[in-house]
């Protein structure tokens, strides 16, 4: 049974070198053990998902360019998340202000190709469905 996220969880970026922590704005007004339950819609970069420390993914042009610069040779750069499209899948039967609770199956693309999951939900009591 997938856990409700909360403000905390921690996030791992396939091409991030670090990981992250969820950012949950008190805007939902519902708690889970004493944290701000997490939805779908809490995916905009650098409001809920903060950088990954480095990224190596090729589709960012800025790893692209420094790559190139060095003669093909991988180089990271900054990790600068764009999330543009919701956690998926939501819960079907859960709701955090009206939209599906983010349970820890749930994924978020990047749009440099990579794959934003969460590691630990900091909810261990809580299940949704």
């Amino acid at each position: 049974m997938p856990a409700q996220v909360v403000m905390g969880a921690s996030l791992r970026c396939s091409f991030g070198n670090a990981q992250a922590k969820l950012v949950v704005l008190p805007s939902n007004r519902t708690h889970t053990e004493g944290h701000s339950a997490a939805n779908i819609m809490d995916h905009l970069p650098m409001v809920n998902i903060p950088p990954f420390g480095m990224c190596s993914s090729m589709a960012n042009p800025q790893v692209a360019a420094a790559t190139a610069a060095a003669l093909g040779v991988l180089t990271p750069m900054p990790c600068l998340p764009v999330t543009l499209t919701p956690w998926a899948p939501g819960a079907s039967k859960t709701l955090i202000g009206r939209l599906p609770a983010l349970g820890s199956h749930a994924i978020c693309n990047c749009t440099w190709a990579g794959v934003i999951e969460v590691t630990d939900p900091c909810s261990q009591k809580t299940t949704i469905f």
